[in-house]
């Protein structure tokens, strides 16, 4: 992943976004939790992310401050916090 257009193709492919998808990151948000609807966790391996941080750091900062806000807004309804990133190099 190295754009914007990189980083929707390839959530949307892995884990079957539906062809609405709007390709932005409220869109985003949504499908990570309807994709997580009834799971006690999710954890998000992205590999290459020292890659991605230094060729597009707007979608690296994207990806971290939507997750926390997906638990952000779970915690705020009394659910658990369940969207863990893991990152490698």
């Amino acid at each position: 992943m190295s754009t914007w257009e990189d980083f929707h193709e390839c959530f949307a492919q892995r884990f079957g976004f539906p062809d609405y998808y709007g390709r932005n990151m409220d869109a985003w948000i949504d499908c990570m939790e309807d994709y997580a609807l009834g799971e006690d966790s999710l954890v998000l391996q992205i590999d290459g992310m020292q890659k991605l941080k230094d060729a597009c750091p707007d979608v690296y900062e994207a990806i971290c401050e939507c997750s926390a806000f997906i638990n952000y807004r779970s915690s705020e309804s009394g659910g658990d916090r369940f969207l863990a990133l893991s990152f490698s190099s």
